[in-house]
């Protein structure tokens, strides 16, 4: 049988770990991000997607099959929507407004027209092309943006987010694939031997009492760090973990510094 491809068209949909709609939220796909099918029944699709690898369960009716050329022409497209609470969109063929996230994927854009399997699109905002050497300089702007996002486990945008999906965000504004899990983001980058050598946009990671990675954020400074935990929030840091003030004890266990860009 030929490989089938599709396209989530919708702003925000779940990724599920079993096929059903009671079934935990592993993740969730933004507009445009795409990826293979594995299997498919009646009303759900096993996926893995061209992002970073993930697989979950989608609802069929929560994406548009597109085919390998189609595939292949997203996954060598840059062009993604930039920060902002939401992003209009018109569907022209419906005449319907779509409102999307910041980092969905957007196809190849003629005088601000684009097409998405087979529907026509036009943007009502500006998408940006990221640029990991922009990276140094725009960092804090992108870090604060999601400040005070609600945490939602399995969440990817401003509306509900947890730790791993704020990291991964924060760094496709610079073209910079990481995966999608905490453990997963610790197998990448250069490891840092000490603390204070920590600069703002490196990783920070910790373990449960198994020692087990369960958590990541990202440094502010060698003192300071943002990361989603009930929030996206500021907290201190030292060389045991996470201080957070308001509760006065430590909430989480500094296992490992890692640096995603140079």
């Amino acid at each position: 049988m030929n490989q089938q491809f599709g396209v989530c068209n919708l702003s925000l949909v779940p990724l599920r770990a079993e096929p059903s709609d009671r079934s935990e939220m592993s993740s969730q796909l933004l507009f445009g991000d795409h990826f293979t099918i594995l299997e498919t029944t009646e009303k759900w699709s096993r996926i893995i997607t061209e992002y970073d690898d993930y697989e979950g369960w989608l609802d069929n009716k929560q994406y548009v099959h597109i085919n390998q050329s189609a595939f292949n022409t997203i996954s060598n497209q840059n062009s993604i929507l930039g920060l902002g609470p939401c992003h209009k969109v018109l569907r022209t063929d419906v005449n319907s407004v779509l409102y999307l996230m910041t980092g969905s994927r957007i196809p190849h854009t003629i005088d601000n027209y684009f097409y998405l399997g087979d529907n026509r699109y036009q943007l009502q905002s500006g998408i940006v092309n990221p640029n990991k050497h922009d990276f140094r300089s725009s960092i804090r702007d992108v870090l604060m943006f999601y400040l005070g996002a609600p945490y939602l486990w399995g969440g990817r945008s401003l509306f509900g987010i947890d730790c791993s999906g704020f990291t991964q965000m924060v760094f496709r504004q610079f073209g910079v694939k990481i995966k999608r899990d905490a453990w997963q983001q610790a197998e990448q980058g250069e490891l840092l031997g000490f603390l204070q050598e920590a600069r703002t946009g490196d990783l920070a990671f910790f373990d449960n009492e198994e020692g087990r990675i369960t958590h990541v954020g990202v440094m502010l400074d060698n003192q300071h760090i943002i990361h989603a935990s009930g929030k996206v929030r500021i907290d201190a840091i030292d060389n045991q973990g996470i201080y957070n003030v308001e509760l006065k004890r430590y909430t989480h266990k500094l296992r490992i510094i890692k640096r995603m860009i140079k």
